[in-house]
């Protein structure tokens, strides 16, 4: 469990130092907004390109793909039923919402907690990818329309290939599809631009936690309640249902699974609320609490279904 708690205690840290500047007066809400564009325009579509660049996209194919789609649709669209009918919130900052519900950090958290739990990271990649290719994109596209405040199906089909984070992630994927291998040249600027995504994030996400204070943030406690309860709860639970009784898994691979959905959620999840100024304080809170929740939630699980 070693491994898990070092990832949680790195992303903890690097949130600390974000924290720590703002306190500190070396950042406010216009260095938040300056962070998140840079991570949205460059390092992050970077990141992405890199990422799936070098994964294996025959795993599309696999059991684990439906899977790990299914899942994370039933839980979003429970938090989309929860928004349409008691919280009244417009699409944009439903999709944030939905997105902080089932939007996991497969790659920080997600490789060390399989390593332990199974001695692979089989699960891993299946769900990075239904989140990179399908996932996000349908929120960007969401919230791109909301942001152009109109809708028509030319600008529905165009809008997502005017995002670079969608446009990095098709590029990524066409090119790993015809298993293209750039030169060490081009790769090594990208890779290093590429690393400095997640801890710009995080240190984003640090700073916009100054002066921000716990399920107080303007009316928003029901709805950060709701997706921390789906992302740290109901989430696994769909996913142990679907995994035995659908899928028919191996107890081994159905912890794997299980373990995936109980992952907190991504820096991504923030990203994209920041960037379009949607949903904030639903998707800062949810991280927050998904991931202080997370220790114990995945300790649980383990002794569970390990046992």
């Amino acid at each position: 469990m070693g491994g898990v708690l070092v990832g949680l205690a790195v992303i903890g840290a690097v949130i600390a130092v974000g924290y720590l500047a703002a306190r500190c007066g070396l950042g406010d809400e216009h260095t938040v907004s300056a962070l998140t564009k840079i991570a949205f325009f460059i390092t992050n579509p970077v990141l992405l390109f890199t990422v799936v660049l070098k994964s294996d996209i025959s795993v599309v194919f696999s059991a684990y793909v439906p899977l790990a789609l299914l899942t994370a649709t039933i839980t979003a669209l429970l938090y989309v039923a929860a928004s349409r009918i008691w919280f009244r919130r417009p699409m944009a900052d439903t999709a944030v919402g939905a997105m902080a519900s089932s939007y996991v950090n497969a790659n920080n958290i997600g490789i060390p907690i399989t390593l332990y739990a199974l001695g692979d990271a089989t699960p891993v990649a299946p769900v990075l990818l239904v989140q990179l290719l399908l996932l996000a994109p349908l929120v960007l596209t969401v919230l791109d329309l909301s942001a152009a405040g109109r809708f028509s199906p030319r600008l529905m089909l165009t809008q997502p290939f005017r995002n670079p984070m969608i446009i990095a992630t098709l590029l990524g994927a066409v090119l790993a599809a015809f298993h293209v291998k750039l030169p060490e040249p081009v790769m090594a600027p990208l890779t290093l631009l590429g690393g400095a995504a997640v801890p710009v994030v995080l240190l984003a996400f640090g700073m916009s936690l100054r002066g921000t204070r716990m399920l107080r943030s303007g009316g928003h406690t029901a709805e950060i309640l709701t997706a921390t309860a789906l992302k740290s709860a109901v989430m696994p639970a769909v996913a142990y249902v679907v995994g035995r009784f659908l899928f028919n898994l191996e107890p081994h691979m159905l912890l794997g699974v299980v373990l995936m959905a109980a992952l907190p959620p991504a820096q991504n999840v923030f990203l994209f609320a920041s960037r379009y100024g949607r949903g904030m304080a639903v998707a800062r809170e949810t991280i927050l609490i998904s991931t202080a929740a997370a220790a114990p939630v995945l300790v649980l699980i383990v002794w569970l279904l390990a046992a």
